[in-house]
């Protein structure tokens, strides 16, 4: 009698409808494979996604009506420094106020070290969004060849960058990233940067490469990727694509020529993109040669690369009330020719060891648009919470607004798809991206009509609008416009 007791009550709760922590209703479904949304609800236990559609008879400790609002996996923001100040704003509102719930650093061949300690101070002390890393060349060579870079590697450097090299992948970095126009890497050669990417195509990790040139050697740097990929067999990925001269816009379609050649034959090439006409660096990167007193090269610089009222001042050590200030202004305060105030800034903030940013226009839109389309190419921010380039703030609700809504260059389930599943892809992260049963719960829910940017040159740090309710890991981070002060992010490793 005890056990046909014990059989009925077992059979009773296995009739009844299951109670999920979460049930986000009534939403319009875009599950990030480009796929055409839908209207359905999605249900939340723990930090996962327990089912997906009519779930009008499932139970829920918390009911959320999406009203017909768009809801969307989490955006992956592939090339990111959001990370610069991240233990201190925990909150992340750069990132939640345009749906960005992970983020990937280790960027441009700069990266922590040792890993390990990053990611014990991240389960420590959590933030509001996911963060993955890459292992950064240049960190590698700094942390062996110090002040001796201006060179190529001996052998015996090789060994031991390799060698931390390994160490950090066997931590959970996500592959190896370079940055070959920054010092130390631009002093590397080909056989470096071969030999370390072949290390970490031994651990099924990728490469994302700033690559060496994006102006007047663009081509030939093209190239090296490409032979990377080639020989090694691993994913490559262009960081930030971009045709940074005036003699090479308009060759957006021989580049996507080049890499559907190069996917055609094997190459498992990908890129990502930025929806801004200007970047964000140093005046030293306009001299690849690093002769920043030859005025012949800071002439080209400013007709080919960036014009002296294209160039604005991003921070300046030496004298702060230069920032905001374009190149121009600067040259008319002092009285100069812009060539030479553009070299006597890098020899003033050198002579105090200084620093120094800035954000120069190099781009022409249609070529965003075009590599933008690419079938292979995710959206990216290249930005910070803490710098002076709208990117920060602004990428993926300007790619929404202006790319979707006002051009109609992209439609709105591929655009999610650029921004979350495609991502994921490219950067080899596991169980994000999608809204699928079994995925982590990272989710953006907005209006599609009324999502936009406000971030300007000028004002660069104006937050994002129309992004309604924001969930990461199964926790809200984000609603109505303000952060809930809920740290759900995850460390995100490799295959994990």
């Amino acid at each position: 009698m005890k056990y046909l007791l014990l059989s009925s009550i077992v059979f009773l709760l296995s009739c009844q409808s299951p109670t999920y922590d979460l049930i986000i209703r009534n939403a319009t479904i875009y599950d990030g494979t480009g796929a055409p949304p839908f209207v359905g609800d999605i249900a939340i236990q723990g930090d996962t996604i327990a089912a997906i559609g009519d779930l009008s008879k499932a139970k829920a400790i918390n009911i959320y009506d999406a009203y017909g609002l768009a809801l969307t996996p989490g955006f992956i923001d592939t090339h990111s420094h959001h990370d610069r100040g991240m233990f201190s704003i925990r909150d992340m509102p750069a990132c939640l106020s345009q749906g960005i719930t992970t983020i990937i650093v280790g960027q441009d061949g700069f990266s922590e070290l040792p890993l390990i300690n990053f990611y014990n101070k991240l389960q420590q002390t959590p933030v509001a969004v996911n963060v993955g890393t890459y292992v950064g060349h240049n960190t590698l060579r700094d942390s062996v060849m110090a002040d001796s870079f201006k060179r190529f590697a001996s052998p015996q450097e090789m060994a031991a960058m390799k060698k931390i090299l390994q160490q950090e992948l066997e931590a959970g970095a996500l592959g190896l990233s370079t940055g070959l126009e920054y010092d130390p890497g631009i002093f590397s050669s080909e056989e470096e940067v071969m030999a370390l990417a072949q290390v970490a195509a031994g651990y099924q990790t990728r490469y994302a490469s700033h690559i060496r040139s994006e102006d007047r050697y663009f081509w030939k740097a093209i190239d090296e990727i490409l032979k990377i990929g080639s020989e090694t067999k691993m994913p490559i990925h262009i960081s930030h694509t971009k045709l940074a001269m005036k003699s090479i816009w308009g060759q957006s379609d021989k580049l996507i020529a080049k890499l559907d050649s190069a996917r055609a034959s094997g190459i498992v090439v990908s890129a990502d993109i930025y929806p801004y006409p200007y970047w964000s660096s140093t005046m030293t990167v306009l001299f690849p040669k690093r002769n920043f007193k030859d005025k012949d090269e800071a002439i080209f610089a400013l007709k080919e690369l960036a014009p002296p009222e294209g160039i604005r001042i991003g921070n300046y050590s030496p004298d702060t009330t230069y920032i905001g200030m374009t190149l121009s202004d600067i040259a008319q305060l002092r009285k100069e020719e812009p060539a030479k105030t553009l070299m006597n800034l890098i020899a003033e903030v050198e002579a105090k060891q200084g620093d120094e940013s800035i954000i120069a226009t190099s781009m022409e839109e249609n070529d965003i648009r075009q590599i933008m389309q690419w079938p292979y190419t995710n959206i990216c921010s290249d930005g910070s919470g803490v710098g002076r380039h709208p990117r920060g703030f602004g990428s993926f609700t300007k790619i929404i607004r202006q790319y979707v809504r006002e051009e109609k260059a992209l439609n709105l389930e591929d655009a999610i798809r650029k921004m979350t599943s495609l991502a994921a892809n490219n950067v080899g992260i596991q169980k994000r991206g999608e809204i699928k049963e079994g995925y982590y719960a990272d989710l953006v829910l907005f209006d599609p009509i009324v999502v936009s940017d406000h971030a300007t040159p000028e004002r660069p740090q104006l937050p994002s609008t129309g992004i309604q309710s924001v969930w990461v890991n199964g926790q809200k981070v984000f609603e109505a416009g303000k952060t809930t002060h809920t740290y759900s992010g995850k460390a995100i490793y490799r295959n994990k």
